[in-house]
C-alpha cells in the first residue's frame, strides 16, 4: 500500500469521526434550557425507532412498505438481549451475529 492511500484513509475516517464526536464534546460544555433537555432527552429513542423501522422494511413509491423477514427475525434476539442487558454492545453483537447466521442458513 502506498503512504497516499493510508493518509487518505485516515483523513477520510477523520472526517467521518469527528462531526459525531464534536456535538458530544460541545454539548457537555453548555447548559441548555428544561425544554431543550427534555427534547433532546427523545431524539436517541426517535433516531433508534427510525433506523429500527427503515432497517426492518422495504419502501416504494406508490406501495405498501414490504417487510423484510430475515431482519425480522434477527429483531427476536436482538430485542430479548437488549430489554434484558440494556447493553448497546451487547445488542449490537447479537444483531450482528444474528443476521449473519440467517442469511448463512436461509
Amino acid at each position: 500500500m502506498s503512504l497516499d492511500f493510508l493518509v487518505l484513509m485516515a483523513l477520510c475516517g477523520l472526517v467521518t469521526w469527528l462531526p459525531r464526536i464534536l456535538p458530544f464534546v460541545f454539548s457537555n460544555k453548555i447548559h441548555f434550557p428544561k425544554k431543550i433537555e427534555l427534547f433532546m432527552s427523545y431524539l436517541p429513542l426517535s433516531i433508534l425507532a427510525a433506523l429500527f423501522f427503515q432497517s426492518l422494511f422495504t419502501f416504494h413509491e406508490n406501495q405498501w412498505p414490504e417487510l423484510k423477514i430475515p431482519e425480522l427475525i434477527a429483531c427476536i434476539p436482538t430485542l430479548f438481549v437488549g430489554y434484558y442487558s440494556k447493553d448497546l454492545m451487547k445488542i449490537v453483537v447479537t444483531g450482528i451475529i444474528s443476521i449473519a447466521l440467517i442469511r448463512l442458513f436461509l
